[in-house]
């Protein structure tokens, strides 16, 4: 989700929900501890140079129970760091605390902003020998097929 879509979704929001991957909710007294922006600058495993820019959301649940983060307190905070931190229309990644520090990614699904899962990955995988993944055949399609010669799918 772009930083745009986040400030477009806070204007029509009464109240902030976080929800998790497994669909519980993050405690409603949680607060945005942090919003910045956050460049990675790498080599991949192929040897190819990289460089990527989200916005982050830091969140965090404090024992303040009395204090509820409200959408238009939520804007003022973003529209701050994007002038003083030159942030453009990133993605938003958002970290949370769980068993250590998560990052996940961000949707929305009409209530709720979705913390979504983020999975790592190979950059290179056509420079370190990595096949494609193999393609699905239906049943259906190898039963059609009445030649069982080979290379022909059917085994």
């Amino acid at each position: 989700m772009k930083l745009s879509e986040v400030k477009h979704v806070l204007n029509t929001l009464e109240k902030i929900a976080f929800k998790l991957p497994n669909g519980d909710l993050v405690a409603n007294h949680f607060h945005v501890t942090e919003v910045g922006k956050v460049t990675k600058h790498f080599i991949d495993c192929g040897g190819t140079v990289r460089q990527e820019e989200v916005v982050n959301f830091q969140l965090w649940n404090a024992d303040d129970y009395d204090h509820r983060l409200h959408p238009e307190k939520l804007l003022h905070i973003i529209e701050l760091s994007e002038k003083t931190l030159n942030i453009g229309d990133l993605e938003v990644e958002v970290e949370y605390q769980a068993e250590t520090i998560g990052k996940f990614g961000m949707d929305f699904d009409g209530t709720n902003f979705l913390l979504t899962s983020k999975q790592t990955d190979c950059l290179a995988k056509d420079k370190c020998g990595i096949p494609d993944e193999k393609p699905k055949l239906k049943m259906m399609d190898i039963q059609s097929n009445n030649s069982c010669a080979p290379g022909s799918g059917c085994c």
